[in-house]
């Protein structure tokens, strides 16, 4: 068993920590709402009452908080003052990649290892234990972060040093949001040209066009998997978080001069379709946006 502060339970992190306590291991954690508290307590956690109470003693700290600004300030002034030397810090944030590893940089010149692990999965995996982790890092702060984040897990990868966790996210998450639109464009085009929706699945998950949003998470309801499209939209993985990623992507492809035509398109439409009051919807329901000319 091992001793584990978790901070931030949130529709990811309740999730998480609750199979972390469910895996046998002490969590002590900490979040800003009464509520999310309660959910943890019942969960199997102990709720603390600040998050350097939730530190103190702690051998583990998780982190699962909204951006860079947040993870960056409760560091800084909640976890390094109150961490034993030695402890291990995993951000699974998603967050720019400067953050991530100017917050491991400091975590080292106070004795502390850190890690960035930032997941993939969405809340069902999240409560379900089944998400992917990529995390930066060094060779032994992997091996001891994999333990723990095993059981909240179904695949954990060594992204490189710190920062390359988060830069695996990003990459991974503009690519997700271009290939979303793309294939709810091909579902539209498809429809116009007569083609039945399913007919055209069937024929393009297993031809070249074949990609995740088309045959695991489908945009159009009734058509392969059950997804988000199949209620309204509701649920998985908001527009808002698919947004904050694009953005992510396009600071960093501004930082490193990378040029992301498509990602950058992507991002566009997305803050178009956030615009519109649609931010709390599945990021697949963009498709009735491209239905809709203006």
């Amino acid at each position: 068993m091992t001793s584990i502060a978790f901070i931030g339970l949130g529709n990811m992190g309740g999730g998480m920590a609750a199979n972390l306590a469910k895996a046998g291991h002490d969590v002590r954690a900490f979040d800003l709402s009464p509520d999310a508290l309660d959910r943890a307590r019942a969960a199997g956690c102990l709720p603390a009452a600040t998050a350097a109470a939730a530190v103190e003693g702690a051998e583990v700290v998780v982190t699962m908080l909204p951006a860079g600004t947040h993870v960056e300030t409760v560091y800084t002034h909640e976890v390094f003052p109150a961490a034993a030397a030695n402890t291990l810090l995993i951000d699974c944030s998603t967050i720019d990649v400067e953050t991530a590893r100017r917050v491991a940089a400091a975590a080292q010149t106070k004795g502390l290892v850190a890690v960035d692990a930032p997941v993939s999965g969405g809340i069902a995996a999240a409560s379900a234990g089944s998400l992917t982790f990529m995390v930066g890092g060094s060779d032994s702060g992997f091996e001891r972060a994999a333990v723990i984040l095993e059981s909240m897990g179904k695949a954990v990868i060594h992204a490189g040093l710190n920062g390359a966790g988060q830069a695996a996210k990003i990459c991974n998450n503009m690519l997700l949001g271009a290939s979303m639109v793309a294939t709810c464009e091909a579902f539209l085009l498809a429809e116009k040209l007569g083609l039945d929706a399913q007919k055209f699945f069937d024929i393009s998950s297993v031809s070249s066009g074949q990609n995740w949003s088309m045959t695991s998470y489908c945009p159009v309801p009734g058509v392969g998997p059950n997804s988000p499209a199949d209620h309204e939209y509701q649920g998985g993985f908001a527009v808002a978080l698919m947004l904050k990623d694009l953005k992510l992507a396009m600071h960093a492809a501004q930082l490193s001069g990378a040029d992301t035509p498509m990602g950058t398109q992507a991002a566009a439409l997305y803050q178009r379709f956030a615009d519109q009051g649609q931010a709390g919807l599945d990021f697949s329901g963009i498709i009735r946006m491209l239905a809709t000319k203006d």
